[in-house]
């Protein structure tokens, strides 16, 4: 019989990708959604159920006779850049399923965190998985939580003798983000909601790779160790105009100063206050973009088999997709 695997974050756009390339290896999978949650139609062969992750409760019990654990769910929340929920969900969220694998007895814990976890580098000398943690300057909880997350995986592996492999992709494109989330900046791009584009930039990788390369962590990687998944450094003048060029729009016009993004996102963070609803930015969010994340993947290249797909052909899938389903 084949092995079964627990996914939870199912209904995501990774974890979407995460139930497709388990199946085709022919895996049993035993798939988590939040309540409420539509199940992927594409997907029918799994056996889906329904919890939170913030309520133990309902989660008895559902790792058993699973062989192995990909806790893929998160709550990717930035803004407002503070908030209770992300904490819930990215380490409480992470403690319970830890628990349920112990439980369990699995074979292999998976745990996806972030690339932002490491230090970022220049496009000479981007971040690799020796650098520590420089998040804590921009004061998000969603970093800061998977920071949190991810060295808590890392105790269970050293302490608990848990077998766990820790996966941090960086910034995903591709077919199939629903919500949307990070495809999202596309549609922005294609409605011409972004006139320039700010100093920075980050490093860019197709969902289905970073699936391919979760997948294979079941049977590859060492215990204990962590790998980033990307792909291509680029700057967002780079990235946005091979976007638009890809979508045929015209890609934003002015360079934006670090400066006047970050007074932009001052003024989002008086009018949230004012309003006791987010704006469309926060001052975490510009400091993040003034700031270029390039990151190697090569680790996960050696060990995990990471496929590169190159950016272009990771822009023109989610397109298409978008198209397809009436997005644009």
């Amino acid at each position: 019989m084949p092995d079964t695997v627990l996914v939870t974050g199912a209904g995501g756009f990774l974890g979407r990708h995460l139930v497709q390339e388990l199946l085709r290896r022919g895996y049993r999978v035993r798939a988590l959604v939040r309540p409420g949650s539509p199940v992927p139609p594409d997907a029918r062969p799994v056996e889906w159920r329904t919890g939170d992750l913030t309520h133990p409760a309902t989660l008895a019990g559902l790792a058993d006779g699973c062989t192995a654990v990909i806790h893929a769910a998160a709550l990717a929340q930035v803004n407002p850049a503070r908030n209770p929920a992300v904490w819930a969900a990215n380490l409480g969220g992470t403690e319970a399923v830890l628990a349920l694998a112990r439980q369990a007895g699995v074979g292999r814990f998976v745990y996806v965190g972030t690339a932002n976890v490491f230090g970022f580098g220049s496009r000479l000398h981007p971040g690799d998985e020796t650098r520590p943690y420089a998040g804590q300057r921009y004061g998000l909880d969603y970093m800061d939580s998977k920071q949190a997350a991810t060295q808590r995986v890392r105790q269970a592996a050293a302490q608990e003798q848990l077998p766990a492999v820790l996966v941090h992709p960086t910034f995903m494109l591709g077919p199939g983000d629903a919500k949307p989330t990070s495809n999202a900046l596309l549609l922005e791009l294609y409605r011409g909601k972004l006139p320039g584009y700010p100093p920075g930039g980050k490093n860019y990788v197709h969902v289905r790779d970073v699936a391919v390369a979760t997948v294979n962590a079941l049977t590859m990687g060492r215990v204990g160790e962590s790998y980033i998944l990307g792909n291509e450094n680029l700057s967002y003048r780079e990235a946005f105009s091979l976007m638009s060029r890809l979508m045929g729009v015209r890609p934003p016009a002015y360079a934006l100063p670090a400066w006047l993004c970050q007074a932009y996102g001052t003024i989002c963070d008086m009018q949230a206050r004012l309003t006791g609803r987010p704006a469309q930015l926060n001052t975490a969010m510009t400091a993040v973009a003034n700031d270029g994340h390039y990151f190697t993947p090569q680790k996960a290249r050696v060990e995990l088999a990471l496929p590169q797909t190159s950016v272009e052909r990771a822009v023109a899938d989610a397109f298409h997709w978008f198209k397809v389903h009436r997005y644009v």
